[in-house]
């Protein structure tokens, strides 16, 4: 009798369906490892296109103005001009600006920060959250939101108040949760009114853990401090002509002085956190797809074993060893495709469900998909070869003996 290739895959379908509890066991460990690795790879895909949009719609409606930096004697770098005072002024009324902002780091020497003015030599010296002084409309031009209270605006500025609006972790750090009752913090020995908490900011995010003050008070009070940086919301596609602009306004006769740029992008670290972060989660899929290929391996091997007397019949029967071999190997590949096309599925339908609960836009790839689905009938091939050189070892003399004994 001779077996074709059509009865060789009838064999192989019939021996995989035969035991249907069986297969559903065996199948599992394929589909966790194959849904891991699409789940992984989506969701960082999904994340990154994530990253990269919000970044874009943030540098096409967001510049800044710095003074341009030159390199002295010493070698050190020292900016070369000034942010006017009258900045604001001066770039308010541009072509293409929508609302604007100066902001400069203020030094407080050796004052410390604290909710209650404490002067007691003998405590240990504490870490003052950095402090800020702003001017303008700080939230529009950096897309900043208050969970608490009310941002300072231009009376505040004018009249030189001593008010103060905390970042989120700077406001837990001073033990500030409420603005309700107007709280006071303390800079050295100057007392200041908290009137608002910042939560987030898309431009400056160091800002959730600065003290944010006026930046008329922090000159009165710390001689020196100065605007070092005007953020800017701008109109999309005004980019250029705002980069032309504005250093005209800032310096009409040195244009050069001032720079406009884009705010920085994300930060190579970032890149290489959510890399190891992937790396740690493929790692995890890569084993329980390895289990799973062992769990198909032991599984047909056990089938072999209780195949002996179906083995010896085909082989009485004319069956070769190669293709009582390629029985087997189909088998399991059969096993591991199957695997792999619901584990496919079952990560794709994750990472869709988790894009849409998070408003994002999935980014999936189809190449990559396919080939989860194809990784599982290569994780079947693999773990199938052995139990069928097994198989086809077997003497039809010898395991038909053990089945009639």
């Amino acid at each position: 009798m001779r077996f074709g290739m059509r009865s060789l895959i009838a064999e192989a379908l019939d021996g995989v369906g035969s035991r249907p509890g069986r297969l559903v066991v065996t199948v599992l460990g394929t589909v966790a490892g194959i849904a891991a690795l699409v789940l992984t790879i989506g969701l960082g895909q999904t994340a990154g296109g994530q990253l990269a949009s919000h970044f874009d719609a943030i540098a096409s409606t967001h510049a800044e103005v710095t003074p341009a930096v030159a390199t002295g004697s010493d070698g050190t770098e020292h900016p070369t001009a000034e942010i006017p005072r009258d900045a604001l002024t001066r770039v308010e009324g541009l072509a293409g600006i929508e609302s604007a902002a100066l902001l400069g780091e203020v030094d407080i020497g050796k004052d410390v920060i604290t909710a209650v003015p404490i002067h007691d030599p003998s405590l240990p010296e504490t870490l003052s959250p950095p402090v800020v002084g702003v001017e303008g409309d700080v939230l529009g031009a950096m897309g900043g939101a208050l969970t608490r209270g009310r941002f300072f605006d231009a009376g505040h500025t004018a009249r030189g108040d001593r008010v103060a609006v905390l970042g989120r972790d700077a406001a837990a750090a001073l033990g500030v949760g409420d603005v309700a009752s107007r709280p006071s913090i303390f800079l050295g020995d100057h007392a200041y009114a908290v009137i608002g908490i910042l939560g987030e900011v898309d431009v400056q995010p160091n800002l959730v853990g600065s003290v944010i003050i006026p930046l008329s008070t922090a000159r009165h009070d710390y001689p020196g401090a100065t605007a070092a940086r005007a953020e800017l919301k701008i109109s999309v596609g005004s980019a250029s002509v705002v980069a032309h602009q504005v250093p005209i306004a800032l310096a009409p006769g040195s244009p050069d002085l001032f720079t406009v740029a884009a705010p920085a992008a994300p930060t190579q670290f970032e890149g290489a956190v959510r890399g190891d972060i992937d790396l740690v989660f493929v790692a995890i899929g890569i084993i329980t797809l390895l289990a799973g290929g062992l769990g198909i391996a032991s599984v047909t091997m056990l089938g072999v074993s209780q195949r002996r007397a179906e083995i010896g019949l085909r082989r009485a029967l004319g069956a070769t060893r190669g293709q009582i071999a390629a029985q087997f190997v189909l088998e399991s590949v059969v096993v591991g495709l199957l695997g792999g096309v619901i584990g496919a599925a079952l990560g794709v339908f994750v990472v869709v469900a988790i894009s849409v609960a998070q408003g994002w836009t999935p980014v999936l790839d189809l190449g990559m998909t396919l080939g989860g689905a194809l990784a599982g009938g290569a994780v079947g091939l693999l773990a199938g070869a052995y139990p069928a050189i097994r198989a086809a070892l077997i003497e039809p003399v010898e395991a038909l003996r053990a089945a009639s004994g």
